[in-house]
């Protein structure tokens, strides 16, 4: 059973500099020292946006360790709490994927998470096996066109959405990350906050005809681009002259999440592969 269309938004909750590799291999002291408490103080500012909305927050798990309260908050707001890596940085080698899942299935069990999401959306096959022997039921980490709702061994992977130009694909193995090959094979891939922050009206509209279509499309965003850190986007001017695809993840898209809320329907993911299931 498919269920009624619905916007399927998301937050990878992550700190302020997860989007530059430059402070992948720093000590988690350092990391924890530039993060600056900022995970910890957006979040009540965001779930006051959120209002009764509820959303998917996929968490990275050092932020866990870093503010234990802050899973709790999300829990108890009601929206579901899933898990985006221990550490953000690059994700696909399997022992590596393998460890980030024992480091946190403390907290992960505590507060019942059933969701992944590969960091920068971007797996391998092998992912799915682990997630199974690891309590997950479902995944998001492709891109695919929406509409797309795959299943890997028992696992479900709802992708990324993605708007089709030349023709829906028949391929969607991992790793189905946003590159030039998957632009230039005419996906138009908006469920990334990247097209949310160069074309907020275009990707609004696409989410629309979306859901005319009957479908419902998967979409994130990251607490930085909600709630803008001090010295925001200053302080990650090196960064961006280092790789400027970075800029539009340091645009502010408060004003695009309240359009997402006024405008559409929203679930979770866990809700919606629980219509699913039924």
């Amino acid at each position: 059973m498919t269920p009624s269309p619905r916007l399927l938004l998301t937050i990878d909750y992550e700190s302020w500099f997860a989007p530059s590799r430059r402070y992948d291999f720093l000590s988690p002291e350092k990391r924890r020292a530039l993060d600056d408490n900022f995970a910890r103080d957006v979040i009540d500012r965001i779930l006051e946006v959120l209002k009764d909305v509820k959303v998917s927050f996929y968490l990275v798990g050092e932020l866990v360790e870093w503010y234990p309260d802050l899973p709790q908050k999300i829990f108890d707001a009601g929206h579901e709490v899933g898990f985006h890596c221990q550490i953000h940085r690059p994700l696909t080698i399997l022992s590596d994927i393998e460890h980030d899942l024992q480091t946190s299935i403390t907290w992960r069990r505590q507060y019942k998470v059933r969701g992944f999401r590969a960091p920068m959306i971007n797996t391998v096959e092998g992912v799915y096996p682990l997630l199974e022997h690891n309590g997950f039921t479902y995944s998001s980490s492709l891109y695919a066109p929406a509409g797309t709702i795959l299943r890997k061994g028992n696992i479900w992977e709802l992708p990324v959405s993605t708007l089709p130009l030349l023709g829906k694909p028949s391929s969607f193995l991992a790793p189905r990350r946003m590159n030039l090959p998957l632009v230039l094979g005419g996906e138009f891939p908006y469920g990334s906050s990247m097209m949310s922050g160069l074309f907020p009206k275009t990707v609004l509209k696409i989410i629309e005809n979306e859901f005319k279509a009957g479908l419902s499309p998967v979409i994130f965003l990251h607490p930085y681009e909600i709630v803008s850190p001090a010295g925001w986007p200053k302080r990650f001017a090196r960064d961006m002259i280092a790789n400027p695809l970075l800029y539009p993840f340091t645009i502010n898209k408060l004003s695009f999440l309240n359009d997402l809320l006024k405008s559409f329907p929203i679930s979770t993911l866990e809700n919606y592969i629980n219509g699913i299931a039924q």
